[in-house]
């Protein structure tokens, strides 16, 4: 079965480092070809691992045009000019390229990807990783998903309960968890307590709520904190807040801001505690996994996701969103408590052995039969 997988950037942020990860994980059971819209890192990493891969480019204008800027009956004329033009000439190349289907890997390539399938006549997977609702999107962007999930894609995969939900009529809708690679070995840490948070640096990801909760429990104690992460998609100045916070606080000489940094297994081997701190909910929460997977005990926000993943008490920590004090108290039970640290980390990593990349490539290929069967 020959699939082609869309996605618009060729950036490594999570949902096309999630792609890379299924593509891995299904490439001996599928003939895959990935079509990008831009250049960019993510298009050297298929082509280290002997994937498929070309770019067809978007115009800048359509590809950087930003969810927010949706509103009903004021689209730039010149952004759905653009996107026609697009349409037609990926529909033209899917022909050439005669897959049994199209999976699609954001919201942006599931709605040019959904319309180019229909003209190429193949049927189109949706695979969707956002939160479709009204505190991640504008009103009209949301009616226009949700109504597009009814109608273009022969099948909708949702990477959470808690995505699914958001799209009560879509077609098909089923759950479909990211996997996560087995992690090396990772060595028992020595010296003053770490703590840090991992991810993309934008105000919903929380960095601030971390910050805030970082100082109250640990300002001037033997203990570090860590932000990994870079901003991608032009939110540099939320990581200059964020600095400038850490100042304000009177922990700047305890915070380390760490950039991008790959592989995660060996930022995650600097941990003692992994925090997930988003203040609205997390569609899934990669890194919560991966944390798990790593052995960490992970205090994670009580919604998204990483609700479905964690079960408070038992294999991490659940707090209540965008509260800072909330989060402070985990921590503080946990850096006093180095038997709750071990116990919660053991727990985490025998959870996370259910989220193999067989197990998502096995989930991923039926529903692939299935709609192919369908035609």
């Amino acid at each position: 079965m020959r699939v082609v997988y869309l996605d618009h950037v060729a950036r490594l942020s999570g949902g096309e480092l999630a792609l890379l990860g299924l593509i891995r994980s299904i490439r001996g059971e599928v003939d895959p070809y990935v079509v990008l819209g831009e250049d960019g890192p993510l298009v050297e990493r298929f082509r280290e691992e002997g994937i498929a891969v070309e770019v067809v480019p978007i115009a800048p204008r359509l590809r950087d045009f930003r969810k927010g800027r949706i509103r009903a009956h004021s689209l730039d004329p010149r952004v759905l000019a653009l996107l026609a033009v697009y349409v037609f000439r990926l529909a033209r190349r899917l022909r050439e390229l005669h897959p049994d289907l199209v999976h699609t890997n954001s919201l942006k390539s599931s709605l040019y990807g959904g319309i180019a399938g229909r003209l190429a006549r193949v049927p189109v997977v949706w695979h969707v990783r956002d939160r479709i609702s009204g505190d991640y999107l504008p009103p009209s962007a949301v009616r226009l998903v949700r109504l597009a999930a009814r109608f273009l894609p022969a099948a909708v995969v949702a990477n959470s309960q808690t995505t699914l939900a958001t799209l009560p009529h879509a077609r098909r809708g089923t759950v479909v968890y990211n996997p996560v690679e087995p992690p090396p070995v990772l060595a028992a840490r020595e010296g003053e307590l770490t703590v840090g948070v991992v991810g993309r640096l934008a105000p919903w990801k929380g960095q601030h709520v971390f910050l805030g909760a970082f100082a109250a429990a640990f300002r001037g104690q033997p203990v570090g904190a860590r932000i990994v992460g870079a901003a991608l998609f032009g939110e540099e100045d939320y990581e200059l807040q964020l600095r400038e916070q850490a100042r304000e606080l009177g922990i700047s000489d305890q915070v380390e801001f760490r950039g991008f940094r790959e592989p995660i297994w060996d930022e995650l081997a600097e941990l003692d505690v992994l925090v997930h701190s988003s203040t609205v909910p997390e569609p899934f929460g990669q890194v919560v996994l991966e944390g798990m997977a790593a052995g960490l005990p992970v205090v994670a926000a009580a919604a998204g996701g990483p609700a479905e993943l964690i079960t408070d008490g038992a294999d991490g920590l659940l707090v209540t969103r965008n509260d800072a004090k909330a989060l402070a108290a985990a921590l503080e039970r946990l850096a006093a408590d180095p038997d709750l640290r071990l116990r919660l980390g053991n727990a985490a990593r025998e959870r996370s052995r259910a989220f193999t990349p067989a197990a998502t490539a096995s989930r991923m290929l039926e529903i692939y039969v299935a709609v192919a069967r369908r035609l």
